[in-house]
């Protein structure tokens, strides 16, 4: 089943693991919307710099900033309404993890790559 998932700190630099992320995502045939503050493109899909206010049906919110560049973008991602955030690893982040709980968000610390990998994204 598709997830939509947005990708938080996407880079159109191949040895980034949200460039790689993007193109997995794509790959398990999840709709994929990669956010990033640098225009570029990963695989043909153009990076977002003007991020949307509102995205429908979003399920997951992966991240790829870390904690200390996270609470400027708190509130943006909590009113996305996601059913879940993945904490990648460096991204660990318990106030905010916190925060998403108390909206009924779901938080998990882990690799993006090996959850779709095994089965469990």
């Amino acid at each position: 089943m598709s997830k939509k998932t947005v990708v938080i700190g996407a880079s159109s630099n191949p040895e980034r693991y949200s460039f790689l992320a993007t193109n997995m995502l794509s790959e398990y045939e999840h709709e994929v919307l990669p956010l990033g503050v640098k225009a570029g493109e990963i695989e043909g899909k153009p990076i977002i710099t003007e991020w949307p206010e509102a995205i429908d049906n979003l399920d997951t919110v992966t991240l790829y900033i870390g904690p200390k560049n996270q609470p400027e973008h708190y509130a943006y991602i909590l009113g996305l309404k996601p059913k879940r955030i993945i904490f990648n690893p460096g991204t660990e982040n318990p106030e905010f993890s916190t925060l998403a709980n108390i909206q009924g968000i779901e938080t998990v610390e882990a690799c993006t790559l090996v959850m779709l990998r095994t089965n469990q994204f």
